[in-house]
């Protein structure tokens, strides 16, 4: 069973790491754009419990890691979307009526969205990373989140169904 649920989560973060690479990124968007795979990663940590958000973090930022398109050192967005992941999840799981909310759930994924990319740009500074303009990296993140609250309530019905046929809950949004 672990087999199954783990084989049926990693194809689709991976189908949809490929489709963020491959195509998303290729648009110009205003603003920044906005990260689908960044978006699966968190709104799939508050549906579920908080070690197996922990454990989609550390897959998900390994892959985003692993991404020709971020310049860091490896590890730095493996630990930024396992503490996020652990937190998003830990409150979702503790108060049923956020993980049941889809409003509360577009909330928490696009200030968790946020908050990664502020931790992303603040440990980069930390380690020595080269940085845009502070009012380049303030659009970004602002125009990213606006993206993000955009598309989340689009893609929230796909990711839940996804994530209920993963792990066979009867949970409903």
């Amino acid at each position: 069973m672990f087999i199954k649920k783990f084989s049926f989560t990693s194809a689709i973060f991976l189908l949809v790491f490929i489709v963020q690479e491959s195509l998303i990124n290729q648009l110009t968007l205003p603003a920044g754009g906005f990260s689908l795979f960044l978006i699966l990663t968190l709104v799939w940590a508050a549906l579920s419990t908080p070690e197996v958000a922990a454990s989609v973090g550390f897959g998900a930022g390994l892959l985003l890691d692993l991404s020709p398109s971020t310049n860091g050192p490896l590890g730095h967005w493996t630990l930024i979307l396992v503490l996020l992941s652990f937190a998003i999840s830990f409150f979702s799981y503790s108060d049923e009526n956020m993980r049941g909310n889809p409003l509360s759930l577009i909330f928490m994924v696009t200030v968790g969205q946020a908050i990664a990319l502020i931790a992303y740009v603040g440990s980069g500074f930390l380690l020595g990373l080269a940085a845009t303009g502070f009012s380049q990296t303030i659009t970004t993140i602002i125009g990213s989140s606006i993206w993000t609250l955009v598309i989340t309530p689009l893609t929230l019905p796909a990711i839940a169904w996804l994530h209920n046929l993963a792990f066979e809950s009867r949970m409903r949004l």
